[in-house]
């Protein structure tokens, strides 16, 4: 296979005797989309049979779990949980072809060694694509780069990433004084560092261009984790459990820090952690050269195994699951046909297991779990709360400030403007920040160790997700509310105190169903925790007996009932008891605004949720028609042709959900200046940063700055964009106004009690989407 590049080598000697010598040095790094996975182990074809080894061993638990899983979604299909009403509405395309950011990064290129400036924007599948500059974009060349960062780590210091590229290669412990990997030209780096895949080096002008797109990247990491649809209710949770059992089967319980991606993704990451060892020690005494240089070759030679291994996983992984996708429907005739059987072997068998092990189990929970149970809960209760607390004042604070603008200057005819802004809210990486980091606090000291829990990041992660969701979900009641209250012809005055009297019931609403997430979570995490603890605790005494209950299940609904699974349920059940009252009794001291589980919110709004059955608001239709004074599109004041003209032209623009407040300038596309080829130095280059860095404020026709986020042209003739509200609002309020403005507080009765897509330009196809799943290289 040849390199179809300017390297002009033999793709397949890129791991040969001299490693990194002959082979084509870009291989791996993108430059050919036909060479970036090769199919061929020319080095090491022990570690493919190894790889299908593993990759076979791991599926058969997936065909298990798939049973398992698709009776557990039907018999829920069927009895349900009987879990509290939300009382929030939630919308179901959250971002439908938007641009959350858009701006300029500097990155290095690892095939000439240079940093070069590229056009970066993150679409609405949160996948990085970077293009070589904002004209290729708007040219619709393929871009460089669609980087999926699931797996990846955000880090913000060159001694952070030495640390880790460091201790991936056995021996290789950098001396001070040596040359570092990688010189970066600014003193704000940031890297994407994952521990198989390549790796991606950026740097910024500014500490406040730095920490934005942190945020950003940061959200993308987050959102890219979160590979595998929560509403997958059979292929998921079947992936997840044979994910846990095959670890468990090699002795391996606890918390998975790689369990980020989509199923993939996921399956690479384990093929990886059993690979790793065996590929350092076969190819790193082979590794030639500096300190620095055995590294880069290391990180290439990691990459290029990665992308084996995932090709492989995919096809594999595809294989099976159409397999059973074909399978589905002569399982579900047969678990519908005898469902009442399936539980009742089920529960004989679950007794028969209860007998044995209880008593072990028992002692267990008592003396190794219970007494920790308390101190978990606190650890995660309090950044947590103080999370959803946030998010709670973030949505106070823009409600109400999009009230005081249409109070003191937009009226009515600029509240389409301001609902499509706070309709983005929840996905706006910047305003969601004060959010997300609240979590970072999180800490099990002490309980980390004992428990075997890796990172507490699957935590603090999961819990943002929550944030998120419970933010959009607060957002959309508000719209929907809002939108009916429309329908009734307010005027200014009416407006403003239906918008008040709209918050305050969404907030309500919020904190109820805030309390209910909360504590689902902690259950979930605790359980997370303890769960792996107690298994690893009672393997020695108890999993040698399971052998002898595989006689209690009739052969034909072995595909629905494991042994494992129904032992797991039990050793659950001997700890949830004691996790749902420690849960209970933090509701009582109210301590978190946590309800109480009697308290059951009954339904203010009874038609509320058949208003959400309609189609999504569009704010700026609802509300063009009273600023344009009759202007539609087939009005006599504006000809259809030039409506068109400038719907195309609007079209070609960048629409970004984070939006730059201090500049405020529309944007407009023209050619930016290219890095100039003579910057052969870093000297050069900082030259060429501190030029850009000194430069004025760009005019309204002028390039964009480093991560500087696009807006969107106004249409001719619209409104300026209103200025901020005055720096005393008080005063502007109508009389009363003034005590609405603090958020109100839930009581302690109730605590107690208790971009759009370019028209012309076709759709990004990132890994994320078209499920590739590892970055693609153009």
């Amino acid at each position: 296979m040849q390199c179809r590049c300017r390297h002009g080598a033999p793709a397949d000697n890129f791991m040969n005797r001299d490693l990194g010598q002959g082979g084509c040095p870009s291989l791996g790094q993108g430059c050919c989309p036909e060479t970036t996975a090769p199919t061929s182990w020319p080095l090491c074809p022990s570690l493919a049979e190894k790889t299908g080894k593993i990759l076979t061993e791991f599926l058969r638990f997936y065909e298990d779990q798939y049973g398992v899983a698709l009776f557990n979604s039907m018999r829920h299909e069927i009895e349900g949980t009987g879990a509290p009403q939300a009382q929030l509405l939630w919308r179901k395309v959250p971002l439908d072809e938007r641009i959350i950011f858009s701006g300029n990064l500097f990155q290095y290129q690892e095939d000439s060694k240079k940093w070069r400036n590229r056009f970066s924007l993150v679409p609405h599948n949160y996948g990085l694509v970077l293009y070589e500059n904002k004209v290729a974009y708007e040219r619709q060349v393929p871009p460089r780069a669609v980087i999926n960062s699931a797996g990846y780590k955000i880090l913000t210091s060159l001694d952070q990433y030495l640390e880790l590229v460091g201790n991936s290669l056995p021996g290789n412990t950098s001396k001070s004084g040596t040359a570092p990997v990688l010189k970066c030209p600014t003193q704000f780096p940031l890297i994407l560092w994952h521990p198989s895949a390549r790796h991606y080096y950026f740097c910024m002008m500014t500490e406040a261009e730095q920490d934005k797109w942190q945020a950003v990247l940061q959200d993308c990491v987050r959102h890219c984790n979160n590979g595998i649809p929560e509403d997958s209710k059979v292929e998921g949770p079947a992936f997840t459990d044979a994910i846990r059992m095959y670890r468990q089967s090699k002795e391996l319980y606890g918390t998975w820090e790689m369990l980020c991606g989509n199923e993939v993704q996921i399956l690479s990451n384990l093929v990886m952690e059993e690979l790793g060892p065996e590929l350092k020690a076969e190819l790193a005494p082979r590794l030639k050269g500096k300190p620095q240089e055995r590294q880069r070759q290391w990180i290439q030679i990691s990459d290029t195994v990665y992308r084996m291994v995932y090709e492989q996983a995919k096809a594999r992984f595809g294989a099976v699951l159409s397999k059973l996708q074909l399978a589905r429907p002569a399982m579900e005739a047969v678990i519908r046909t005898d469902m009442d059987q399936i539980i009742t072997s089920k529960e004989h068998l679950a007794s028969k297991i209860r007998a044995s092990i209880l008593p072990k189990a028992e002692v267990c929970v008592r003396n190794h779990v219970q007494p920790y149970i308390p101190s978990i809960l606190e650890a995660l209760m309090v950044p947590t709360s103080q999370g959803f607390t946030e998010v709670r004042d973030v949505f106070f604070k823009e409600v109400t400030d999009m009230n005081l603008n249409v109070i003191n200057e937009g009226g009515i005819d600029k509240l389409g403007e301001y609902m499509e802004k706070l309709s983005q809210l929840a996905y706006h990486p910047l305003k969601m920040q004060s959010c997300y980091e609240k979590m970072e606090p999180l800490r099990l000291d002490g309980l980390q160790q004992r428990f075997d829990v890796s990172s507490t990041s699957v935590f603090k992660q999961r819990a943002q997700i929550l944030m998120r969701e419970q933010m959009d979900n607060a957002v959309y009641t508000f719209e929907t509310l809002l939108h009916q209250e429309l329908g009734k012809g307010p005027t200014k005055e009416e407006l403003c105190k239906s918008i008040q009297r709209i918050l305050e019931r969404v907030l309500k609403k919020y904190d109820y169903d805030s309390s209910t997430v909360r504590k689902r979570f902690f259950r979930e995490a605790l359980l997370q925790i303890t769960i792996p603890f107690l298994l690893k605790k009672l393997a020695p005494t108890c999993k040698s007996e399971l052998s002898r209950f595989q006689e209690l299940i009739f052969e034909d609904f072995a595909r629905f009932i494991l042994v494992e699974n129904t032992y797991e349920e039990v050793v659950l059940q001997t700890v949830m008891k004691d996790i749902l009252q420690a849960v209970k009794e933090a509701a009582v001291q109210r301590k978190h605004n946590l309800y109480r589980d009697s308290m059951v919110m009954h339904n203010s709004d009874p038609n509320l949720h058949l208003l959400a059955e309609g189609l999504p608001i569009d704010w700026g239709e609802e509300c063009s028609g009273s600023s344009d004074s009759g202007g539609g599109p087939g009005s006599p004041g504006i000809p259809e042709a030039a409506t068109l003209l400038e719907k195309r032209r609007r079209a070609k623009q960048v629409v970004s959900v984070v939006q730059d407040e201090e500049v405020g300038l529309p944007f407009e596309a023209v050619p930016e200046p290219l890095s100039p080829a003579s910057a052969d130095s870093i000297t050069e280059l900082r030259g060429l940063l501190a030029r850009d860095l000194q430069a004025e404020s760009p005019p309204l026709a002028g390039p964009l700055l480093n991560g500087a986020p696009a807006q969107e042209s106004p249409q001719p003739g619209a409104a300026p964009e209103a200025a901020s509200p005055p720096a005393s609002p008080l005063r502007q309020l109508p009389p009363g106004k003034a005590s609405d403005l603090e958020p109100p507080k839930p009581s302690d009765q109730e605590t107690g009690e208790q971009v759009s897509g370019p028209g012309g330009r076709p759709p990004i196809h990132t890994t994320t989407e078209d499920g590739a799943g590892v970055q693609t290289e153009f």
